[in-house]
């Protein structure tokens, strides 16, 4: 991994490439409560997965780092899966 800023960017570009995506599938199949909640879940996940990279206090920070791109992609999946089942 390249940098924090990188990372930060990424999760900011993924997370918010998967509420655009939900905008538009629960728009198209009128299921606009289901988006709402979708789009509130990777909300959460942004903020938790934003807190993490703040964290100060790390011993290993390359695998901390590496920790919480590998949660980013892993709860991505699970939001993009939702998304799809809609």
């Amino acid at each position: 991994m390249a940098s924090i800023k990188n990372l930060k960017k990424d999760i900011n570009y993924v997370l918010g490439d998967v509420i655009e995506y939900t905008l538009d599938v629960s728009t198209l199949k009128n299921e606009v409560k289901k988006g709402d909640a979708i789009i509130d879940e990777a909300i959460e996940t942004f903020d938790a997965l934003i807190a993490k990279v703040h964290v100060k206090d790390v011993e290993n920070k390359k695998q901390h780092f590496k920790a919480i791109n590998l949660e980013l992609e892993t709860k991505a999946k699970a939001l993009v899966e939702k998304i799809n089942a809609i």
